[in-house]
């Protein structure tokens, strides 16, 4: 998705048309402004992007009786749910029926990792990123990824047998999961964790990843 620097409606109305996306979210109203800071989470962990408020998921466009409202909304949001803050800007665009649409426009994090915290106490803190039109939950291995990519390191890896292991399997095999790669090369999840990360890292492999278990397949 390629977003205008200003949005007039003509553009909006294209985004509309294209449809939610990794880049790309509409929310009808401030209703659950929970469920919304997952979403500008999880575009500051991954690519940056646009959350259109006002507008269904079907596509209509009928957009805020209260804009006023629903932005106060959305800065106790952004304080009260997300650490550390996240850049973003926020402009109006006017329907024909008169009423507006606010599109916020999310910034990709490159200084820290970017956490949903539903109460304030580090346990409770949570990852979300991106996956096609849906936000999910960062697996552990995933949250790594995220914190040792915005290093902007070099990594390298000894080829042992466990990895030998790995390169035959995905000859065979399309993708493995951290469960199936513990299995077949006979190591701990934990061993087998530290060895998919690092070689993400090393860009021998990419992660795909997914809410139930995500998925590794060579870069």
């Amino acid at each position: 998705m390629r977003t205008p620097k200003s949005l007039e409606l003509r553009d909006l109305k294209r985004l509309v048309r294209e449809g939610e996306g990794s880049q790309l979210e509409f929310k009808l109203k401030t209703t659950h402004p929970d469920k919304i800071m997952r979403e500008v989470v999880a575009f500051a962990n991954t690519s940056g992007g646009t959350l259109l408020l006002g507008v269904a998921d079907n596509g209509e466009l009928p957009g805020l009786k209260f804009p006023d409202e629903d932005s106060f909304v959305m800065e106790k949001g952004f304080a009260r749910y997300i650490s550390p803050g996240v850049h973003y800007s926020k402009e109006e665009i006017i329907l024909e029926n008169g009423r507006p649409v606010l599109a916020y426009h999310i910034k990709k994090s490159t200084g820290a990792l970017v956490y949903f915290n539903p109460t304030g106490k580090e346990e409770d803190r949570k990852v979300y990123i991106r996956n096609a039109d849906r936000s999910i939950q960062a697996s552990r291995e995933v949250r790594e990824i995220l914190k040792e990519r915005l290093k902007e390191k070099s990594y390298r890896f000894r080829y042992g047998e466990k990895e030998d292991i790995l390169m035959k399997y995905l000859d065979q095999n399309q993708t493995i999961t951290l469960r199936e790669f513990s299995r077949i090369a006979g190591i701990s999840l934990k061993q087998a964790s530290k060895t998919l990360i690092l070689l993400v890292l090393a860009r021998v492999l990419q992660v795909f990843a997914h809410e139930m278990e995500d998925k590794y397949l060579l870069a």
